[in-house]
């Protein structure tokens, strides 16, 4: 199947927009490139998907933050930006989605992980990785996992032939403790002992397996760093560009921006090095959005903390673990060197649309629990594009996505459920809520959200007194 990235520009209009990207389209089969006719590349795309930790929308500065991020800057440049990527409240159901092309609380992943040793993800389900093993990938994932807290239930359980980083959710940069203490610092399922910043190391390993791999196959890499997720523990040379910032948690924060920018950086001119950027899909994401504040009394024996500010999702409405805007949209990025000119795209994307988009490219089948929609076919036609329903459901609250609605629920044990709608396009801050403004606008979106949520894990979905 093809799926093209490019923009088609005509006198009449500004411009128009169309993704593609095809593996069976002569620029790619024949080794050949406009601007390199001598660069040679394999025939299936490598794929690089780089996910930062609670960063915000206003986090770097092709958004207009103040926190300077000058190779995500160069990414955006020579890719899509994707101004309208949705994700879940909180990280583990992102991760969980992005591996499995479904709304994570069909197998009961609304919240972070936390005290399960048993498997998160079920046999029956294939994850991304395990699929493209089927088109001879190598697959790796370096950095954080958090979708199992024990090294029998990481990355190799679910299809990553290589794994290294971390199994929880938040650790210690230099200890690499989990907040209680647990050992969480692994490779290849076993734990190991290292000194350095986590940042330096996930980056350090990258670089190495991407030297040492076989290249003579395609790769997945998922690269997941802890940054800027809390605790904030930079050197000093990260914090003196931003002296000017006088809240001293926003300032250690934007250090943590700006030391995995400088990261990202390196893993990208790395592939420069090894002549296989032109051939790699990269993806960037951030697996939620900002985190307001953190106050912690018990976590790390006190070390840390407290942070009054954190991230910044303005002018998006809220933070990390509600599901307005501020939480689940987040700053995205896709770029495939050569093949795509730059933008921004305004289509609704879910990241359950990953995996689709990435098997077609790889020329792989998408397996039946799939429920995401490939990129290509939400955007072949710029002149008929079509976004397709967005379900988020989080611990909090539930979301339903209908362009340009969006209807949200909140349930309550001892009370009624309450019900939120918003036209995110012409309110994308989400100030007035319309729900009785626009009463069957807002009851038709009621009878949706009821069918995707019965379609959730028996595990979560207890019936709630006026749910």
């Amino acid at each position: 199947m093809n799926l093209q990235l490019s923009f088609f520009k005509t006198g009449i209009c500004c411009l128009a927009l169309c993704i593609a990207f095809s593996c069976k389209n002569k620029k790619f089969t024949s080794g050949e490139t406009e601007t390199d006719p001598q660069k040679t590349i394999s025939g299936k795309p490598d794929f690089l998907v780089i996910i930062a930790d609670d960063a915000g929308w206003n986090d770097m500065s092709f958004h207009g933050s103040e926190i300077k991020t000058p190779h995500l800057d160069q990414l955006a440049g020579k890719g899509i930006q994707l101004e309208r990527f949705y994700v879940n409240p909180t990280c583990s159901p992102s991760r969980a989605s992005l591996l499995t092309g479904m709304p994570a609380s069909r197998i009961g992943i609304v919240a972070p992980i936390s005290g399960r040793s048993e498997k998160t993800l079920p046999d029956s389900i294939v994850t991304l990785p395990q699929a493209l093993k089927k088109a001879d990938y190598q697959t790796a994932l370096i950095g954080k996992w958090h979708l199992g807290l024990k090294p029998e239930n990481g990355p190799e359980a679910y299809g990553f032939d290589y794994s290294y980083g971390f199994l929880h959710g938040q650790i210690d940069q230099y200890s690499h403790r989990y907040k209680n203490g647990d050992r969480s610092w692994h490779r290849q399922g076993e734990f190991i002992e290292e000194e350095g910043h986590a940042t330096d190391l996930i980056t350090r390993e990258a670089l190495q397996w991407l030297d040492q791999r076989d290249k003579g196959r395609p790769f997945f890499l998922q690269l997941a760093y802890s940054a800027p997720h809390i605790p904030l523990q930079e050197p000093g040379q990260w914090k003196a560009p931003y002296d000017f910032i006088e809240n001293r948690s926003r300032r250690d924060y934007a250090a943590a921006m700006s030391h995995l920018d400088n990261a990202i950086g390196k893993v990208l001119e790395h592939l420069d090095h090894l002549g296989r950027r032109e051939n790699t899909v990269v993806l960037f994401i951030s697996d939620n959005g900002a985190q307001e504040k953190w106050n912690p009394v018990t976590q790390y024996d006190g070390r840390y903390g407290p942070n009054d500010q954190l991230g910044s999702n303005h002018p998006l409405r809220d933070y990390k673990t509600s599901n307005y805007e501020g939480a689940i949209r987040v700053p995205a990025i896709i770029a495939w060197n050569g093949y795509a000119e730059t933008g921004k795209l305004q289509h609704y994307m879910s990241v359950t649309d990953v995996m689709p988009t990435f098997l077609e490219l790889a020329e792989v089948p998408v397996p039946e629990q799939v429920e995401g929609k490939s990129v290509h076919s939400i955007l072949q036609k710029p002149s008929d594009q079509k976004n397709h329903e967005i379900y988020v459901r989080g611990h909090l609250q539930e979301s339903l996505i209908q362009k340009p609605w969006k209807l949200l629920r909140a349930r309550h044990v001892n009370a009624p459920a309450v019900f939120e709608l918003y036209d995110i396009e012409a309110d994308p801050s989400e100030r007035e809520n319309l729900i009785r403004k626009y009463p069957e606008v807002a009851e038709k979106m009621k009878r949706a959200m009821e069918q995707q949520f019965r379609k959730d894990a028996k595990a979560v979905n207890v019936a709630l007194p006026g749910g």
